[in-house]
């Protein structure tokens, strides 16, 4: 299982701004190791955050985007104390869901 996502969650205002930090490989199927033979990709394909039930981002991704992936996003509604959830989907179905109150 992958290492627990960092997610900051902070509202000014009206406003909330979520960053993430996902610690994922994100190998995109392309590269060859030493012996020449291909590495089979192994990426974050989908990515999912929810505040109160309530979808508020919803992401695909492709074997393009770097190792270890930041996001950041804004969204309103959200109180101090509220939770986001975040949850990723892997290429070989693997996935792995945290959650963050809002500060």
């Amino acid at each position: 299982m992958a290492d627990p996502m960092r997610i900051r969650a902070a509202l000014a205002g009206d406003e909330t701004t979520v960053r993430i930090l996902m610690s994922h490989v994100m190998e995109p199927g392309t590269r060859r190791d030493a012996a020449g033979a291909l590495i089979p990709a192994h990426f974050i394909k989908e990515v999912e955050a929810t505040h109160n039930g309530k979808v508020v981002l919803s992401s695909l991704f492709t074997g393009s985007v770097a190792q270890n992936p930041f996001l950041s996003f804004k969204f309103k509604g959200a109180a101090k104390g509220d939770k986001v959830t975040v949850k990723w989907t892997d290429s070989k179905g693997d996935s792995r869901t945290d959650e963050a109150s809002i500060a």
